[in-house]
């Protein structure tokens, strides 16, 4: 998911809630709808086109996909263009490599 900045511990906090304990965490910066906002500085008007965003990424099971979308969605959404996006990849193995472990047990 890319969300803004401020969000990030609203979505920390929701994920916990759900017993969702890994993630990945990420600055990052980019652009969609909003094309970046118009600032001043003295008395000069200047346009930003990438605004910071955070990244954040997570497995989880197929079962806990649509309750995470849900409990995030509605802690975080503002209404306003820039909240975010959600994206939902397969993955096709997953291995802990401290134990070995693969598949749901690494998870």
């Amino acid at each position: 998911m890319i969300i803004r900045p401020e969000k990030l511990e609203d979505v920390k906090e929701t994920l916990n809630q759900l017993g969702i304990l890994g993630m990945t965490v990420t600055m990052t910066s980019g652009c969609g709808q909003q094309k970046g906002r118009k600032n001043v500085y003295r008395g000069t008007e200047y346009s930003i086109n990438l605004l910071p965003k955070i990244k954040i990424e997570t497995v989880v099971h197929d079962s806990a996909v649509t309750g995470l979308i849900e409990a995030v969605t509605k802690k975080i959404q503002t209404g306003e263009v820039g909240d975010g996006k959600i994206f939902v990849y397969n993955v096709e193995q997953a291995v802990k490599i401290r134990t070995g472990e693969s598949g749901d047990d690494a998870i």
